[in-house]
């Protein structure tokens, strides 16, 4: 029986989708598969991290769009597309694309800083203007406008036989009330309650006002909520890694503590000058990972999970891993798979 009287309303899951240079097709087509097993368990939505210049999926959209040809109810999200790396006018019409070609089941996750290793990246990524580059809230700002169908130019009309638009196009109705900011501080909680977002909380937190991290993780979601126009109704869902083990082979148990045991250290103290503070991944059964997260502060606020896959696990422990959230984990919070 559940501990909280609000049962868990929707249940999704977040792979990095990691390959090997050497094959990148196979984890990229590994990637397609566990999102089209999420749908057959029942999963409400499946979203991908997002990675440049490394070995993970670097073009989110240009898979989801792939993934919405194999799937027909599961939403399919970005968690998160770094806008630093993007132009906020050609990514709103790459959204808004593939949202239409899905059927209405996009969820763009997004956030700002300055990219990773910016200068040593910033002359292949911007020659000539790295400089002046506005990585702040203004960036999402824009995308938002684009995506929610404000004028991106001054001048619509025909030329010849070319038509012209004054806003982006495709314009997908709808997607502008799906945007996400994944955020890890009372800042950005603000501006994307105030800017009418839904608001991925963060495995990774700042330590501003506390270094427990479900104290911290619940003031952001409260924090959101206090400036959203829709208030308590506001979205909000949470990320955690879970590693539940009801199926798991001994062999996969060990793998999964050794895992979880390398990354416990940080998740003890506030990590490096910006005070980082990281969520301990929860390992073990079902019912013992439900008990933990009934004890989570900010999980009793909420009603929807991205649980986070690990990143270096193989194919099959995935399966095993999300066949054991949908089967066992979702039903101890109180949710019932949607078909």
């Amino acid at each position: 029986m559940p501990l909280s009287a609000q049962p868990l309303r929707k249940l999704g899951f977040l792979t990095i989708g990691l390959f090997d240079e050497a094959d990148p097709r196979r984890g990229h087509e590994s990637t397609l598969e566990i999102i089209a097993l999420g749908e057959q368990l029942g999963f409400d939505s499946a979203w991908v991290r997002h990675r440049h210049l490394q070995y993970g999926i670097s073009s989110p959209l240009t898979v989801l769009a792939a993934a919405s040809q194999r799937t027909s109810r599961i939403e399919l999200g970005t968690a998160v597309i770094p806008l630093g790396w993007e132009n906020p006018l050609r990514l709103a019409e790459d959204l808004a694309t593939v949202d239409l070609l899905s059927g209405g089941r996009l969820n763009p996750g997004v956030s700002v800083r300055p990219p990773f290793h910016y200068d040593q990246v910033k002359d292949a990524l911007y020659p000539g203007t790295g400089d002046l580059e506005d990585f702040g809230y203004e960036r999402v700002r824009r995308l938002l406008d684009f995506v929610r169908g404000e004028p991106a130019t001054g001048f619509h009309g025909t030329e010849g036989f070319e038509v012209f638009s004054d806003r982006v196009q495709p314009h997908s109705p709808g997607l502008g009330e799906r945007m996400w900011y994944g955020g890890g501080s009372l800042s950005s909680a603000r501006w994307a309650g105030e800017h009418a977002m839904n608001f991925l909380t963060s495995s990774v937190v700042k330590a501003e006002k506390s270094e427990d991290f479900a104290e911290i993780q619940l003031s952001h979601v409260r924090e959101f909520r206090a400036h959203h126009p829709a208030g308590d109704r506001a979205r909000v869902s949470q990320g955690l890694v879970v590693i539940p083990t009801d199926t798991a082979s001994a062999q996969q148990r060990a793998k999964y503590q050794e895992y979880a045991d390398k990354r416990t250290p940080r998740t003890a103290t506030p990590q490096g000058p910006a005070r980082l503070m990281f969520a301990p991944d929860l390992v073990g059964s079902s019912a013992e990972i439900a008990e933990r997260l009934y004890d989570h502060a900010a999980f009793r606020e909420i009603d929807e999970v991205a649980f986070a896959l690990p990143f270096t696990f193989d194919h099959e422990d995935y399966v095993q891993i999300l066949t054991d959230i949908a089967t066992r984990l979702g039903p101890e919070l109180g949710w019932r798979p949607g078909h």
